[in-house]
């Protein structure tokens, strides 16, 4: 029983420590509840606070963003990676500051063939996809491919 007395307030101030010094010590990887999550490629809509002037984007090859009417922005993940995004008023006041990570999307198979990576879309049906940091190869026929395609459903392909 003593040891029991002793444990209880030791408990209570690791308790407490943890409260007040835990952030400190929180996980590098873990999302943070202000991180704006986009996957790669794909759109979110963010809700902006009121007077907004100015967004500023620390690698626009990370991630893109637009404002829209009604106080909302668009943001874009244009490559792998975190960035940061700050919302200013006229005067430069900050508004707001959020960390954006752009993921790959969770649907997607890779292949190694040696050095050599190749993503495929799996909804459900395997195909292949354009993603950063596949094979050259495999990356510009894809590429190439998708752009013919699109310009024939534009109707400005060239015939063959």
């Amino acid at each position: 029983m003593r040891m029991l007395s002793c444990v209880r307030p030791l408990a209570v101030c690791v308790v407490a420590a943890l409260g007040v010094f835990g952030p400190l010590f929180g996980s590098a990887g873990a999302a943070r509840a202000t991180d704006i999550n986009v996957i790669l490629d794909q759109a979110r809509l963010v809700k902006l606070p009121d007077r907004v002037a100015t967004i500023v984007i620390g690698n626009p090859a990370i991630a893109d963003a637009a404002i829209q009417n009604g106080g909302w922005m668009i943001i874009t993940g244009k490559g792998y990676g975190a960035t940061n995004i700050i919302a200013l008023d006229r005067g430069g006041a900050i508004l707001m500051e959020r960390t954006v990570d752009v993921q790959g999307p969770r649907d997607v198979v890779v292949v190694y063939r040696g050095a050599d990576r190749d993503t495929l879309s799996c909804t459900p049906e395997c195909e292949r996809r354009l993603t950063l940091g596949d094979a050259n190869a495999i990356f510009d026929v894809t590429a190439s491919q998708i752009g013919t395609r699109n310009g024939l459903a534009a109707g400005t392909a060239a015939s063959r």
